[in-house]
């Protein structure tokens, strides 16, 4: 908006009006002089807190399509000036950086206090910190975007992380940053805790000890489980089994029975004759 001028010999009449513009103030629009009553019926904004118009010799503050007269561009709740000041905007309401930060903006994790518009926010886990509170508990670093651990509701850089209380894999050496398994008392990766002997991974899998390390159920009855005398299949442990020993041979308990009525003989009396073994009747009957 043109400020109002006096006439000049360009401008004689009011362009709306047509009424004489000698010697009183008229405002320039699109090159068309008008007087003022006029340029304020016609093109003055009304002023967003007010509702009058803003008159010719009136500043004009604008935000966003809306119009305020300088007197009027205050903060909506404390009232102070927003006059050539930072000003934030909440639902079209205008708020000094004050205001808004007490009503809308995050609290700092670590030291609890406002967040102040425009000022990078750090998030993680819900919460909002400083970029300055941001930082690892141990080195005091800040960890901004970099990749970091969290333990007891602290935040760690992973080389500090590790230094302080990570495990490092029995098998590899190598420090395990999450899961892992434990075996003998010992920490190790999920991908290294592997049988002694076939090299697939147990973690989750059943296996067997020996003499330490650890072997599926496959290898450790190829390699060191006795054979049923009766189905000659491997005897294991697993599940609690029961097996029957008896003079250097192994029976599955399911297996131990008389040759010739195949009752079973576990806990009962029985009789050998050469390699088979006979419950009592079937023994002295024959």
């Amino acid at each position: 908006m043109e400020n109002p001028t006096r006439m000049t010999s360009n401008h004689t009449d009011c362009h709306y009006c047509l009424q004489s513009l000698r010697g009183r103030k008229y405002a320039l629009r699109e090159e068309n002089a008008y007087c003022v009553t006029c340029y304020e019926s016609l093109f003055a904004n009304p002023c967003e807190e007010c509702k009058k118009p803003i008159e010719c010799d009136s500043k004009d503050l604008a935000y966003k399509g809306r119009h305020w007269h300088e007197g009027c561009f205050k903060c909506a709740k404390c009232s102070r000036s927003l006059v050539e000041k930072p000003f934030a905007a909440k639902d079209e309401v205008l708020l000094c950086t004050e205001c808004y930060s007490d009503e809308y903006s995050s609290k700092c994790f670590h030291c609890q206090k406002t967040i102040m518009p425009g000022s990078r926010k750090m998030e993680f886990k819900g919460s909002s910190w400083h970029e300055s509170c941001f930082v690892c508990q141990y080195c005091r670093q800040p960890l901004g975007t970099k990749p970091l651990i969290t333990k007891d509701n602290e935040n760690y850089c992973v080389p500090c992380f590790e230094k302080q209380f990570a495990h490092h894999c029995y098998s590899c050496k190598k420090v395990i940053t999450s899961g892992g398994v434990t075996y003998h008392d010992q920490p190790w990766h999920k991908e290294c805790f592997v049988c002694a002997g076939c090299k697939t991974q147990l973690s989750g899998q059943r296996f067997i000890s020996k003499d330490e390390d650890p072997y599926c159920v496959d290898c450790f009855s190829k390699l060191y489980a006795k054979k049923c005398a009766a189905c000659k299949k491997p005897i294991t442990a697993l599940g609690g089994a029961k097996f029957i020993s008896f003079e250097e041979r192994q029976w599955h308990g399911e297996c131990f029975n008389c040759v010739k009525c195949s009752v079973s003989l576990v806990g009962q009396g029985f009789l050998t004759r050469q390699d088979d073994v006979l419950c009592h009747e079937c023994g002295f009957a024959s």
